[in-house]
C-alpha cells in the first residue's frame, strides 16, 4: 500500500498539483465548448427550437433516423410524435449546455464528463452514419465518448471551480460525493485498479470505434461505404384503388442530410415495359398539398420544378390514375441527377 501512495503522488490533491486533471484542461475546455455551442448555435444566434421555424432542429433529428443503430425505435417515436419532440430537444440542449459550461468552468466536473459521455453515446448511434466529405458525426460521437470516460476519472484541477472549491472548503476533500461529481483524488485499493479502470476505458473505447466505424462505413474490413453521398429512394405499399386512385409511399434513407433529392418523374409501365402514366416534372411540382401525407417531421413537398425528398421523409403520394387492369407493372422513380429506382407490383 506504501508503494501505491508514492506513486500516487501525481494525481493526488494533497500534493496541490493533480498532474493528470491538468493536462487535461485543453481538453475538458474544447470538448465544453463543443456541448456548449451546441446549445449557442441553436438558440442564441438562431432558434432553431421553434418547430415552425426554418432549420428546425427536429428535422436534423429525423436526418438520423434511417441508419440510426440501438436507439432508431426511441428517434421513431419522438420523429411521430411531434408534441413529444419539441420539449424533449429543449431538453436535450439544456443538458448540453450545463454540460458544456461545467466543463469549461471545471465545476462538478466529473458529473459534466458522464453527461458528455452519455450525449457522445447519443450522438455516435444516432447520427455516426452522416457525413459527405468526411465522417463528422461518427467522429464527433466516439471523441465525446472517449474523451468524456478520461475526464469522468481525472476530473479537473488548477484552472477549474472544483479545484477553487476544494481549496476553499478544504472538508470537501473528505466528502465522497463531491470526490465523484466534482474533482479531488478517488481512492483505489491498489495500483491495479487504477491500471485496470484506465485500460478498460482504453479497450471500451477502441471496441466501440472499430465497430461503428465498421458497422456504419465499413471502415475496419470489407468496401468502404458513405450513405451520405447519394440519394436511395425507396417505393413501397404500392395499391391501386378502384375508384382510379393509386398510393404508394416514398421514403428516402440515404444521401446528404443538407440538401434533398429533386424527382422528376414518375413513370407507371406494364409488363411488356410499355408506358401507362408519365408524371413529368411540371406535374410532380403541382402535386396538391392535401395528395401527400407525410409520416415524420422532415417533408416531402412539390417544389417549383420537382418533387422534393429530404432525407428521412416518408409520404404517402396520391395519384389520379384511369384504365389500369388486373395484372404486373412497375413504377420508375427518377432523380435530377438522372438516377431511377425501379419497384415492380401487381394490381
Amino acid at each position: 500500500m506504501n508503494s501505491y501512495k508514492a506513486a500516487q503522488h501525481t494525481t493526488d490533491l494533497s500534493t496541490g498539483f493533480n498532474q493528470t486533471a491538468l493536462l487535461l484542461t485543453g481538453m475538458r475546455w474544447v470538448t465544453g465548448w463543443l456541448f456548449f455551442s451546441a446549445f449557442w448555435r441553436r438558440l442564441i444566434l438562431e432558434n432553431k427550437l421553434d418547430p415552425d421555424s426554418l432549420g428546425y432542429a427536429g428535422e436534423k433529428f429525423n436526418h438520423f433516423y434511417p441508419n440510426a443503430i440501438f436507439i432508431k425505435d426511441t428517434i421513431h417515436y419522438l420523429i411521430t410524435h411531434p408534441e413529444t419532440l419539441q420539449p424533449f430537444l429543449v431538453f436535450f440542449t439544456i443538458i448540453e449546455a450545463l454540460v458544456g459550461l461545467g466543463l469549461l468552468f471545471g465545476l462538478l466536473t466529473r458529473l459534466a464528463s458522464l453527461g458528455v459521455f452519455i450525449l457522445s453515446i447519443g450522438i455516435l448511434f444516432g447520427a455516426g452514419w452522416l457525413g459527405s466529405t468526411c465522417l463528422d458525426e461518427w467522429q464527433i460521437g466516439v471523441f465525446g465518448v472517449v474523451s468524456g470516460l478520461t475526464m469522468l476519472i481525472a476530473g479537473s484541477d488548477t484552472y477549474s471551480l472544483d479545484r477553487l472549491l476544494l481549496t476553499k472548503f478544504p472538508l470537501l476533500q473528505t466528502k465522497k460525493w463531491f470526490q465523484y461529481i466534482g474533482s479531488g483524488n478517488i481512492e483505489f485499493p491498489n495500483s491495479n485498479y487504477f491500471k485496470w479502470t484506465a485500460l478498460s476505458i482504453a479497450g471500451f473505447s477502441l471496441i466501440l470505434t472499430l465497430y461503428t466505424n465498421q458497422a456504419f462505413h465499413g471502415g475496419v474490413w470489407g468496401k468502404l461505404h458513405n450513405l451520405s453521398l447519394k440519394p436511395n429512394i425507396v417505393v413501397s405499399d404500392i395499391s391501386y384503388k378502384n375508384n382510379n386512385t393509386l398510393l404508394f409511399s416514398l421514403y428516402r434513407d440515404q444521401g446528404i442530410d443538407t440538401y434533398g433529392a429533386f424527382i422528376i418523374r414518375i413513370t407507371i409501365k406494364d409488363s411488356t415495359g410499355e408506358i401507362v402514366q408519365n408524371f413529368n416534372h411540371e406535374t410532380l411540382s403541382n402535386i396538391p398539398k392535401n395528395a401527400i401525407h407525410n409520416y415524420y417531421i422532415s417533408k416531402i413537398t412539390s417544389g417549383k420544378n420537382s418533387l422534393v425528398v429530404p432525407l428521412g421523409a416518408k409520404a404517402q403520394v396520391v395519384f389520379s390514375l384511369h384504365n389500369l387492369t388486373i395484372g404486373k407493372y412497375s413504377m420508375e422513380v427518377e432523380d435530377i441527377s438522372g438516377k431511377v429506382w425501379n419497384t415492380p407490383f401487381e394490381i
